[in-house]
């Protein structure tokens, strides 16, 4: 079900008639609604805009544009729109481009994904062209939900997103390029065993088993993820270069250097872990067993020293993190913060080729995917996207049940 499905139903019990539409899908949604009387669903947008005193956009980023210049000119005089679009330049600029002066404009944007519990989770609202009294009415629409709401401009919005989300995105994105570039499922091999393992087979798949548009819009029309996976694909393909060449002083001293400036600057050094040993082990889906294969974790080591360039300290924005992100810098802060595991990462990247061709193949990934967002080609990332997904697809019933089961724990445990 949809958010706006959601949100009918929440309020739809709570005394508010609402409109919703999904052109597509008009009569199903009136089969799904057809014994609530509370809920109104409409043929297209335009008995929704006409009818609604707060409207919801919960489109793609990529056409958000389209569908506001097709229906925007159809709203309710003096109505709150807003739109659910995880970037929001192009859908703030649609709403000024298309939309009456009388039109008030706050924005929303839950920061998880369809399979979690809204409840507790961030919840950013944007009041970007409205008064007090407007803003209140929609800050209680959406606390049905129980999210905590974080309050930001679409801006500032966009940065944290892609300081949070683009680069984490594209991570789990290239690893699982490179699976199935070696045709590999690997929670069935010997050698990706161990709680870091878990973490990341788990949430490749759960990134996989979403919609393509999900992470192409976030990536694609804002600025900072451009610059930031870019980077990311640039420090994959350094470090790999020093591993390579066998230079293992000049490869200890930049991620030394680059853990240094994200954990220990930060002032992480006496903070606990945000992720335990007995977090890590619980989670597999393959057959766990005691002996675990040293590897070099390319994908985290770079994840750091991109952090480390672009001068982000991704603590600064736990509170707009998404699970995920929570996650992905667990098991950075996990490794980094271990320095007896540093340094057997830093000797098996230089002294073991048992992960080589994963990490070639990971480094063609991740240069593939920045290519990719970099031509703004929301068409080759589909493509991109949905071969591999279809290659994991099997998976993704027991990937989605135990990925619920471990975002459930780090929520527990941040």
């Amino acid at each position: 079900m949809n958010v706006l499905a959601q949100l009918s139903l929440k309020h739809g019990d709570a005394g508010f008639h609402e409109g919703t539409t999904e052109k597509d899908k008009f009569e199903a949604l009136k089969d799904e609604f057809s014994d609530n009387a509370r809920v109104v669903i409409f043929e297209d947008g335009y008995g929704v805009s006409r009818s609604s005193d707060y409207i919801v956009y919960s489109v793609e980023a990529e056409t958000i544009d389209k569908i506001v210049a097709e229906y925007g000119r159809a709203t309710k005089k003096h109505a709150i729109v807003g739109g659910q679009t995880s970037c929001k330049a192009p859908e703030i600029a649609a709403f000024e481009r298309h939309l009456p002066p009388d039109i008030e404009i706050i924005s929303c944007h839950s920061l998880h994904g369809p399979h979690v519990d809204p409840t507790g989770q961030p919840l950013v609202l944007i009041k970007h062209r409205a008064s007090q009294a407007s803003f209140d009415l929609v800050s209680n629409i959406l606390s049905c939900f129980g999210s905590q709401h974080v309050h930001l401009t679409a801006e500032a919005h966009d940065r944290i997103t892609a300081d949070t989300q683009a680069v984490t995105h594209a991570a789990f994105l290239s690893m699982g390029t490179a699976w199935r570039a070696n045709n590999q499922f690997p929670w069935e091999m010997t050698r990706y065993v161990g709680g870091i393992e878990n973490v990341k087979c788990n949430i490749t798949l759960r990134i996989y088993s979403n919609k393509w548009h999900v992470y192409a819009g976030l990536a694609i029309l804002n600025p900072s993820a451009k610059q930031q996976i870019r980077q990311y694909a640039e420090s994959v393909t350094d470090l790999f270069k020093l591993m390579l060449g066998g230079h293992k002083a000049e490869l200890e001293s930049r991620i030394k250097t680059a853990g240094e400036a994200v954990f220990t600057a930060a002032g992480r050094r006496d903070e606990p872990l945000l992720l335990s040993d007995d977090v890590l082990d619980r989670f597999s889906l393959g057959n766990s067993r005691k002996e675990r294969t040293p590897n070099n974790h390319l994908s985290l080591l770079a994840m750091v020293d991109c952090w480390w360039r672009l001068g982000i300290v991704p603590y600064d924005h736990m509170i707009c993190s998404t699970p995920l992100f929570r996650l992905w810098l667990g098991v950075t802060e996990y490794l980094f913060r271990k320095p007896a595991l540093l340094d057997e990462v830093i000797s098996t990247a230089i002294e073991d080729n048992t992960f080589r061709s994963d990490d070639l193949e990971f480094t063609f990934a991740a240069r593939g995917w920045s290519e990719c967002v970099s031509f703004g080609d929301f068409s080759s990332y589909r493509d991109r996207f949905e071969q591999i997904q279809s290659y994991f697809a099997p998976r993704f019933p027991e990937a989605t049940r135990v990925g619920n089961e471990m975002i459930k724990v780090i929520l527990e445990k941040t």
